[in-house]
């Protein structure tokens, strides 16, 4: 019988072949319980980064230095108070547009998910490579053309990161007027229905500070009760509304999610162009639960082989046990067809050992092999255990038939 080698995945002993792989025994992580990473094809077992991840990067790079050398970071746009719509392009190429809405928020219906969604923002500043909301900005740049916001030129090549598509404020607070009178035929007191902003793009990106479109849907949800309201982002900007959040939580049930894919700066900056660093965001969270404010960690995505490792995922947690997080949930990656271009040269340059692994693992699907994703999941149930915290989401429940987010975004 042919056997693969033993390969040590920085804690995790992995032995055996295809769906024979036994379970060893993680170092520190208690008696032979472990968890074997049984699913990545029949190609060797998916390696781990050491401590310092194996990326290259240029003179001056690192922690505060020049950075890696495939995506140098940028900052965020710097602008004057308000926002000058579709007329000169900020000094880092950002250009604001914008967008009159007929209808707000998705239903579960034409999403395929549990819930209704809300996304202020068309287009993101923070560069996320594995982000799968690129996809959508194409038909939103075509649409734009044809009312003569954007050039030919643009709409020909969208940026996702420079062309922001911000909806318009009065166009938005009519449309969601529409929708909570259907969102609240759907609702009831034992069973209310959950309705979450920012799932595509993040709802408190740098053009929230002036435009305020975020905030002002969180103010007209205050008109009406019983609802479970779910805000996820990466900014610390979520704090400025903290006396709304407060408001809200007294006729609401509303839960803030810290997305953050690990504590490792540098490792963030290969795969986030413009977002604020895990300690401004693990400052924000702590804010957030000393107002009295349900806020956890969205883990997510999980990244195989670079942000799974017991090393960044422990680190994550005695970090959330800091602050006081109310929950730390993973999520593993999804690689759809819209994310490949983006999130594999980032791998291929600096993780060039994994990609064999990756095509092998997601070369059939946009999903992680189920034995890895509930591997996954016992690695952060241990460890939440050790540290006192809940790694389940508080408000998960079980979602329908997906559609592909090619069309669910085509809705924004």
């Amino acid at each position: 019988m042919f056997l693969l080698p033993v390969v040590r995945l920085e804690s995790v002993w992995v032995i055996g072949r295809g769906t024979e792989m036994q379970k060893g025994k993680e170092a520190g992580a208690g008696e032979a319980g472990g968890v074997a990473y049984a699913a990545w094809a029949a190609s060797a077992a998916f390696a781990h980064p050491t401590a310092v991840p194996p990326y290259r990067h240029t003179a001056g790079g690192g922690e505060g230095g020049g950075g890696p050398s495939a995506r140098p970071p940028v900052r965020p746009s710097a602008r004057p108070p308000g926002l000058v719509m579709g007329r000169e392009r900020e000094p880092n190429g950002t250009k604001f547009i914008e967008l009159t809405v007929k209808s707000l928020a998705n239903s579960p219906k034409s999403t395929g998910m549990a819930f209704w969604s809300i996304n202020p923002y068309v287009g993101c500043e923070l560069g996320c490579a594995y982000c799968y909301a690129h996809y959508a900005h194409r038909y939103t740049a075509e649409r734009a053309h044809d009312a003569e916001k954007i050039s030919r030129d643009e709409s020909a090549e969208p940026v996702f990161t420079q062309h922001i598509f911000v909806k318009q404020r009065k166009a938005v607070l009519n449309a969601l007027d529409r929708d909570l009178v259907r969102i609240h035929k759907q609702s009831s007191p034992d069973n209310p229905t959950t309705l979450a902003i920012g799932t595509a793009t993040d709802p408190y990106q740098p053009a929230e500070r002036h435009s305020g479109i975020t905030r002002a849907i969180l103010e007209r949800f205050l008109t009406t009760e019983g609802l479970e309201l779910r805000i996820t982002t990466k900014s610390p900007l979520v704090c400025r509304d903290i006396d709304v959040l407060l408001e809200l939580g007294r006729k609401h049930r509303v839960t803030v999610y810290i997305s953050l894919i690990c504590k490792n700066t540098r490792l963030i900056r290969l795969f986030e162009q413009r977002s604020p660093s895990p300690q401004a965001r693990l400052r924000a969270l702590s804010r957030l639960r000393e107002a009295g404010i349900a806020a956890g960690i969205n883990a997510a995505p999980i990244l195989p082989g670079v942000t799974d490792s017991i090393f960044e995922i422990e680190a994550l947690m005695a970090a959330a046990k800091q602050v006081d997080a109310s929950f730390v949930h993973p999520s593993v990656l999804r690689l759809y067809p819209s994310v490949r271009s983006e999130f594999l040269p980032v791998i291929e340059q600096h993780f060039p050992n994994l990609m064999p692994r990756y095509r092998a693992a997601y070369g059939q699907g946009r999903n992680a092999p189920t034995n890895y994703q509930a591997a996954i999941q016992q690695r952060f149930e241990k460890l939440a255990r050790r540290y006192g915290i809940n790694s389940k989401d508080p408000f998960k429940r079980e979602e329908r038939q997906q559609v592909e987010p090619e069309a669910q975004l085509s809705l924004l």
